[in-house]
């Protein structure tokens, strides 16, 4: 192949790759555009499904306006009971507006998000969709519907084909399997690290009182960083010298109050702010990636992920191999100079550098999200750039 035409297709391929990025899904963001489905988007936030929609790459969401919604909601099912209703409403193919005309022979079913929770039973979790006479489309859950259908399409409020799709529908699909009482998630924050090889830590959540705060933000979504046992019993020296309150903070420290899946902290990279984040004090920290490899920048130290204990929406508990040192607590690693002169003393980095500091003066994390990372933006003007350089070529 000539070279003008390899940079040519290079060029082209680098803008397919940028538009891909931009157009990546967000669900949240996409209904806040259309007021009348603010309900209906507030409840796939509350029950943590928007994340779920987010990370899939192909999905359909039958949306229902605020009217629809508040037929749900009279029904005074609980937030549990909701997600699993919810769920039922989010299929896991892409059906576009002219996909829904062109169904084989008329009718199909398919599986939802209620599916995949393992709570359906038979056919529960499935949702019946048919082409009816006059060009309307109706849906209906797959369980025991006699042929009745619950609810119509109204129209399409946005098409990333093949990616997300998102169709009112007029009502809610009914379901009793879907709308049984559903219990809250017994999710024993302490206990579950306690068998996971961070049981040090866990004492010490208990011992400070700090587990209350960790146990207080399960519901609305917590990812929780734990230093493994040897890690935390190696620090135990540094620990005793800080106060009560300092002991508090930094325990918060390894808590953000919302879910992270390791998918999503592997594109988010950035600056995350924390339990013990309270105004000035920013006690934030910085989410690296290095291909598989997620990393914890404090300024302090850098800490690695190293495995999950526990992911189970709304809460994820990380093993990390270091304790995380903030920079409210603890002296920031100067950054590395050039070599001393011979004859002179270089001062090493050693346990002095992570000692506790009186110097509580904040200081400006590094927004950067490392070498080697482009948005889109930045890949289409390298696209431009090589498509314009083909023309020294031809």
């Amino acid at each position: 192949m000539p070279r003008p035409l390899i940079l040519v297709t290079l060029a082209v391929s680098l803008v397919l790759l940028a538009s891909t990025t931009v157009n990546a899904h967000n669900i949240t963001r996409i209904l806040a555009k259309h007021p009348q489905f603010s309900t209906f988007n507030h409840y796939l936030t509350l029950t943590h499904l928007a994340a779920e929609i987010n990370r899939r790459q192909t999905i359909t969401v039958l949306a229902l306006d605020n009217s629809a919604m508040s037929s749900l909601i009279s029904k005074q099912l609980s937030v549990y009971t909701i997600r699993n209703v919810l769920s039922l409403h989010i299929l896991v193919d892409y059906f576009g507006s002219k996909k829904l005309h062109q169904i084989t022979n008329g009718t199909e079913l398919t599986a939802t998000m209620f599916q995949a929770t393992g709570s359906a039973s038979g056919a529960s979790g499935y949702v019946n969709i048919t082409d009816l006479k006059g060009g309307k489309v109706a849906f209906g859950a797959a369980e025991d519907n006699d042929g009745k259908f619950d609810a119509v399409y109204v129209k399409s409020l946005e098409e990333i084909p093949y990616n997300i799709s998102i169709l009112q529908i007029s009502q809610p699909l009914n379901s009793p399997e879907a709308e049984a009482p559903t219990a809250a998630p017994t999710l024993n924050v302490t206990a579950i690290m306690s068998k996971q090889g961070c049981k040090a830590f866990s004492d010490l959540l208990i011992a400070s009182g700090a587990h209350t705060t960790f146990e207080e933000n399960v519901d609305g979504g917590l990812t929780v960083f734990c230093p493994t046992d040897p890690v935390v019993n190696g620090f135990m020296p540094k620990y005793k010298n800080l106060t009560a309150p300092q002991k508090v903070s930094l325990l918060l420290y390894h808590g953000i109050p919302v879910y992270q899946s390791l998918q999503m902290l592997k594109t988010s990279n950035g600056i995350m702010n924390t339990l013990a984040t309270d105004g000035a004090k920013k006690y934030d920290f910085t989410v690296q990636n290095d291909g598989e490899e997620v990393t914890l920048e404090t300024k302090v130290t850098t800490a690695k992920v190293t495995g999950t204990v526990k992911d189970e929406e709304p809460l994820v508990v990380y093993k990390i191999n270091k304790v995380l040192l903030p920079r409210e607590l603890f002296k920031a690693v100067p950054e590395k100079k050039a070599p001393a002169p011979k004859g002179e003393k270089e001062v090493a980095d050693g346990p002095d550098a992570e000692s506790p500091s009186d110097d509580s003066d904040d200081q400006t994390a590094d927004d950067n999200n490392g070498v080697g990372e482009m948005d889109g933006g930045r890949l289409a003007l390298v696209a431009l750039s090589l498509f314009f350089g083909v023309g020294m070529f031809v």
